[in-house]
């Protein structure tokens, strides 16, 4: 390209500073690690002068090396470096004199996902699901009056279930998958080709029929029947590749009309227990109401019933919903939800504007965790306040926030977005929290289920939160990648408490599911934050309603497996679907303000648990330990036992005394990924035609094999002695396996008793004189092995005493057996007193 440069750069190819520099500097971020003469070497097409500064230092073309020391040698390289005109690089960071360090930016398109220009990335759906091209959106709008609960009259009218059969469909979803079909990909806006209508066609202005949708984001409504004039039945679509897991819904209606009652009763939901049997109220969105008077969701409905739907197909028991409304509008568009929706464009469009946040974005990093199943970014936000020196950096301890990774609990994303406001503002406390923590933060775990409208699962059709533990990364990214980043994160430094947000469909108010500790320095520890945050937010939060047992069925959850991995508080934060019992909230549903709420009250709590003066916290240990004697007691009164606790209460196990956290089945939604299961049968199929099950065997066969495979041993033991002639005449000598010593320990002789009896009862005829009986033992075992081999002869013996001189033993004496040669089930024993179900033990 440059043939006069061409001799000269025979001599020595130079590379070009700024790609030196890049080496350097990549290489010390761990961004490469290959050779440097992989490089591509830009200076082949660079004039090389002599006035080069790298040719000066290194003394090239034969001149002298004028700097020997190598550290000077590279400050002043870089230092001319900075100054050269073949920098290319405007990512260098400058100091308050201006001046240039040798060091680039962090590179921006890690967390620089969005721009005030380009639009959102759009969700990704699966091919099978059909969505309608509008933008939904709603506002956020408090309620001018408290909510209170519905006050049930005991007249509330239950509807019999007509169905599709007399009544008429006027609207269903046709491009579901079915069940046992599994997400094989996705794309952005889901299903090729035009969107059907699926809406009835109005006759007319006179036509009533309202017009239901749920193709959007988050939406859940599969069928609905009209099976009168104002009355309709609602069949909710289950978890994507599932036939479980019916409780979220999400739709909309139009042609309303505003001076008629309308029914609507949802009829195959799956939950015996419901919030709506203790006054929990469906929501409603007005479009002209947010339009006209900025009002936005509120809570509506009468004549409220859950109930049991005796139409089901036997299977499984389904459970109905059903309310009366009135449409404030004529002609309106209304949405139904089971809760504040919050949905993956919502989250987008909030870390936008955090992005474009001048301030929040020095302190708040963006990265992609991973992507999901679909596709979809998994967002984690790494927020703290940049450190002096290194030191101090490492000092910082960690916080780790999620939630939704059940999709359907939205009440989780409310929670974490007040968590945000507070964290990322300019408030005194919020700016200290940056300054002692490093906070990880994953917004949004399940980004498939809630694009998709899910209550539980992801698209691998399984509850994420029963995975935590795999080691499919290619069926759980979202969750694998999760505790992945966790343990790096251990790693580096301690991390002061884990929380999953999450939402409760059983339960009002607000409470923190643990785990206790059995570490006696750690006792009572993992108790204090869920004690302090009640007081913070007495209104809300309910300690009474905690729980900090660990039960089997949740070992694969985040909270048991990231105490397990050392983290002591770790936690689910359980925010109910209704409202509060106590204090000036109590019988009111829960806003979202009320949420955003325990975002701000979890930072305050974390001030004063992490406070230097411990004060705070030793009065709520010296609490926790008032309040468990007092459940102790409680528990010992309800079992009509009575016991001193004054010196080992606090050695009783603290999992005896609570009860389960009556939580979800974690084998509605655990197991291996839909699209594994196939493969997993056809591999159990083959495991089961190769391997044929040996029968079982009984007590007698048992004990009858093993004396055998002793006899045998100690033939072969005794095959080849010279004495084999003398082996006969040692059936009468003492065993080795009798006592000789009259000073037998009583306590062994009593532990025996119950083998002598049943020895006794198995054979009455057979005398107990140990002789006799060993005599009689031996010719059996003989007998019974010759008429097995007839031709393999036997000359049995016991083992032969090393005390050749050794008497016989007296008449009366009561041989010790052995347990393990003659294993048996203690019968008619004494009767074991029976304690309260409480397990007492001592800490190390």
């Amino acid at each position: 390209m440059f043939p006069a440069l061409e001799t000269e750069l025979k001599h020595e190819t130079l590379p070009d500073p700024y790609e030196d520099f890049m080496y350097h500097h990549l290489q010390y971020y761990g961004y490469f690690k290959a050779e440097r003469d992989s490089l591509p070497d830009s200076a082949k097409h660079q004039y090389a002068r002599k006035t080069n500064p790298r040719l000066v230092l290194n003394g090239s073309f034969g001149e002298r090396d004028l700097i020997p020391d190598p550290l000077q040698r590279k400050k002043l390289l870089y230092s001319s470096m900075l100054t050269s005109h073949l920098l290319k690089s405007r990512q260098l960071l400058h100091n308050e004199f201006g001046e240039a360090n040798p060091r680039l930016r962090e590179p921006r398109d890690l967390f620089g996902f969005f721009s005030g220009s380009a639009p959102l990335q759009a969700p990704r759906w699966p091919i099978e699901c059909e969505v309608v091209k509008e933008n939904i959106r709603h506002i956020e709008g408090v309620p001018p009056q408290p909510e209170y609960f519905y006050q049930p009259t005991g007249n509330e009218k239950i509807p019999e279930i007509v169905g599709e059969e007399k009544g008429t469909v006027v609207y269903q979803l046709d491009s579901v998958p079915t069940e046992g079909s599994c997400f094989s990909s996705s794309r952005v806006g889901g299903k090729r080709g035009d969107i059907k209508e699926l809406a009835v066609t109005l006759q007319g202005p006179d036509d009533n029929t309202l017009l239901f949708e749920s193709r959007f984001e988050s939406g859940n409504l599969h069928k609905a029947v009209r099976v009168d004039t104002y009355e309709y039945e609602l069949t909710l679509r289950t978890d994507l590749y599932t036939n479980k897991h019916t409780q979220w819904f999400y739709f909309r209606v139009q042609n309303t009309r505003k001076d008629a009652t309308y029914r609507f009763t949802i009829v195959n939901l799956l939950k015996p227990k419901s919030l709506y049997t203790l006054g929990m109220k469906p929501l409603m969105y007005s479009q002209l109401d947010a339009d006209t008077h900025n009002l936005g969701w509120r809570r509506e409905g009468k004549e409220i019933k859950y109930y049991k739907n005796h139409m089901g197909d036997g299977l499984q028991p389904f459970y109905c919903l059903t309310w009366t409304v009135q449409f404030p509008h004529d002609q309106d568009t209304c949405f139904f939800a089971h809760f504040y929706p919050y949905t993956y464009t919502d989250l987008q469009c909030y870390l936008l504007a955090v992005a474009n946040n001048p301030v929040q974005s020095q302190f708040c990093k963006l990265r992609t965790l991973c992507r999901s199943l679909a596709g979809n970014t998994v967002y984690l936000l790494t927020i703290t306040n940049p450190s002096q020196t290194p030191q101090e950096a490492a000092a910082k301890k960690a916080v780790v926030l999620s939630a939704r990774v059940h999709p359907g609990e939205s009440n989780g994303s409310w929670v974490m977005k007040g968590f945000l406001d507070f964290i990322l503002s300019n408030s005194p406390d919020a700016a200290l929290l940056r300054d002692i923590f490093v906070f990880k933060v994953v917004p949004m775990l399940n980004p498939d289920g809630v694009i998709v409208g899910n209550y539980r699962c992801s698209l691998a059709g399984r509850d994420l939160n029963r995975h935590y533990k795999t080691i499919l990364k290619e069926s759980f990214p979202c969750v694998w990648y999760t505790r992945n980043m966790i343990q790096r994160l251990l790693e580096e430094r301690e991390v002061l408490l884990y929380c999953d947000f999450h939402g409760h469909s059983r339960k009002n108010n607000i409470f923190l599911y643990g785990c206790n500790n059995n570490d006696r320095k750690y006792w009572l520890h993992e108790r204090v934050f869920p004690l302090m945050l009640s007081k913070n937010a007495p209104d809300k939060f309910s300690f009474p309603s905690c729980n900090f047992k660990i039960q089997k069925c949740k070992e694969g959850t985040g909270r048991v497996v990231m105490w397990r991995m050392g983290i002591v508080n770790s936690y689910t934060l359980e925010s109910t679907f209704g409202g509060s019992t106590l204090g000036s909230k109590r019988y009111t549903h829960f806003t979202t303000e009320d949420l955003k709420s325990l975002g701000y009250h979890v930072c305050d709590t974390l001030l004063d648990f992490c406070d230097p003066d411990q004060t705070k916290f030793t009065q709520c240990l010296a609490e926790l330990k008032e309040l468990l004697q007092q459940e102790i007691h409680k528990k010992f009164s309800a079992l009509g036992q009575d016991m001193d606790l004054e010196g080992s209460w606090n050695d009783i196990s603290l999992s005896d005394i609570e009860s389960s956290t009556s939580g979800s089945d974690s084998s509605l939604s655990d197991g291996l990924p839909v699209h594994l299961l196939s493969i997993a049968h056809e591999l159990n199929q083959k495991m089961y035609k190769k391997k044929k099950k040996k029968p079982l065997q009984t007590r007698k066969q048992r004990n009858e094999q093993y004396q055998k495979n002793n006899m045998i041993q100690e033939f072969k033991s005794t095959e080849y002695a010279p004495e084999r002639a003398e082996i006969a005449s040692t059936l009468q000598k003492q065993p080795t396996f009798f006592k000789t010593s009259g000073n037998t320990s009583s306590s062994t002789i009593k532990n025996e008793k119950p083998r002598m009896n049943e020895l006794n009862g198995r054979d009455k005829g057979t005398s107990l004189d140990p002789p006799k009986m060993t005599t009689s033992i031996l010719t059996k075992n003989k007998e019974r092995m010759q008429r097995k081999k007839p031709r393999f002869t036997i000359s049995c013996s016991p083992k032969r005493s090393t005390n050749t001189s050794q008497e016989q033993p007296a008449p009366d004496m009561k041989p010790n057996w052995s347990r393990n040669t003659f294993p048996a089930t203690h019968r008619g024993g004494a009767n074991v007193v029976s304690y309260p179900s409480l397990h007492i033990y001592t800490y190390p």
